[in-house]
């Protein structure tokens, strides 16, 4: 179960737990043997390692078992079992990224900030000991942020604090007593980055395919004669009762039973649409701008214009619940309330916070930081349509969504990794 830990203010998540529940385990077989397991999205298989269920086979670390139950015949059939586990290390954040040592000796740097004169007083010291004095105006959205930090500031703060502390006295958090170097390095990846993005770009190239061509791929039993080019833009499902590998551009992802994904970029959907399909919940995680992505080009953004022109309303069943992940950069915010969301047709319900922790239960960034927040937002919406429609669902009992709840978690130490929302509504 992912949640740890649920009181008034909001839960207490374990990531690491909630992925490896959905047991990806791949079945090797001579006739065909049923399994039953719980459907997901498709994991990198560079995140998991395999772990040792017996000594079968050369290797350690490898799950391997053997199975014979009987097949449809009354005969047995010989199954191989391979089981795979998220690594641990990924969700092993034992030190915040910036220390409380040096977020305080930022904080000697400059004194509060005036407000009511949009005017900060910032204090450098030099090398001499010498301190001189520079006056810097802010900006609308660095006082946008301040105000919205200061609404939160105690819900953050109160909230998360009785969380972490009923997970130290469970044991899921635990508490470190030796004191960090404060200017010890954050913590690097033990493996490379998937290409999914790559992939996708890769789509973007290709040229267009016709709607028959375009037709969901099922992937088969023992199916491994698929390419990239098989995948690319159309929607592929595994119907099966067990777990399947397929191979992109040399890496190997496991695609949990009966589950489907469409790897493409956000200018081709209609291969969803095509589908004819709706939702009940629909997450977003829009790439949003900011000068993080445009210094390090890591992955392209969106702009306002082509987030509005996802097709929700087209694949929003009546009443849909819409998630949507946003910066702190309060042009988001506003974006995603004034704009988008209304464009959709959907009526905001919740804002909800993420805050993320450390293993110990510090913020992994200081609460007050005037840079880097510790917290992440999340607007969560419900689709509403033509009059007429409450009362064709009237006898469809509507759950009430609560306001201003916070997700305590690990953060994974993928990039943009969010965690799961399974189990809070």
């Amino acid at each position: 179960m992912s949640v740890v830990r649920e009181l008034s203010p909001g839960w207490l998540l374990d990531h690491l737990s909630f992925i490896n529940k959905i047991s990806y385990e791949l079945h090797q077989h001579h006739e065909p043997c049923c399994s039953k397991n719980e459907p997901t999205s498709s994991v990198h298989l560079d995140t998991l390692h395999m772990d040792s269920m017996s000594s079968f086979g050369a290797s350690a670390t490898c799950i391997a078992s053997t199975t014979n139950p009987e097949n449809d015949d009354g005969g047995n059939c010989e199954m191989f079992i391979q089981k795979y586990v998220f690594r641990s290390e990924l969700f092993d954040v034992t030190k915040p990224y910036i220390t409380s040592a040096i977020h305080k000796e930022c904080q000697q740097s400059y004194e509060k900030e005036d407000l009511v004169n949009d005017v900060k007083k910032e204090i450098s010291i030099s090398a001499n000991g010498k301190k001189r004095k520079r006056c810097v105006v802010f900006n609308q959205g660095e006082l946008d942020a301040m105000e919205y930090h200061t609404k939160i500031r105690g819900l953050i703060l109160d909230g998360s604090s009785q969380l972490i502390q009923e997970g130290l006295k469970s044991g899921f958090l635990h508490p470190l007593y030796e004191k960090w170097d404060k200017y010890s390095e954050p913590i690097t990846l033990p493996l490379d980055t998937c290409n999914l993005s790559e992939l996708c770009e890769m789509a973007k190239h290709l040229p267009s395919l016709n709607e028959m061509e375009l037709q969901t791929l099922q992937l088969m039993e023992d199916d491994i004669s698929v390419t990239e080019q098989d995948l690319f833009s159309r929607i592929v499902e595994n119907n099966s009762s067990f777990t399947k590998m397929i191979t992109l551009m040399g890496q190997k992802y496991l695609l949990p039973p009966k589950s489907s994904f469409l790897l493409s970029d956000i200018s081709c959907m209609y291969p969803l649409l095509n589908c004819k399909k709706t939702y009940d919940v629909i997450v977003i995680d829009p790439p949003w701008q900011n000068k993080s992505v445009k210094r390090s080009n890591r992955y392209s953004y969106l702009s306002p214009l082509q987030i509005k022109q996802i097709p929700i309303p087209k694949l929003a069943a009546p009443n849909c619940l819409v998630v949507t992940w946003v910066t702190n950069r309060q042009k988001h915010l506003r974006f995603v309330k004034e704009e988008l969301y209304p464009s959709w047709s959907v009526e905001i319900v919740a804002e909800w916070h993420w805050v993320k922790i450390t293993s110990s239960g510090e913020f992994v960034f200081p609460l007050d930081s005037p840079h880097k927040k510790p917290y992440e937002g999340l607007i969560l919406g419900r689709v509403r349509e033509k009059a007429a429609l409450p009362l064709r669902n009237a006898g469809v009992k509507e759950l009430p969504i609560p306001d201003h709840k916070l997700i305590v978690s690990v953060p994974c130490t993928l990039h943009s990794h969010k965690p799961p929302l399974a189990g809070a509504w």
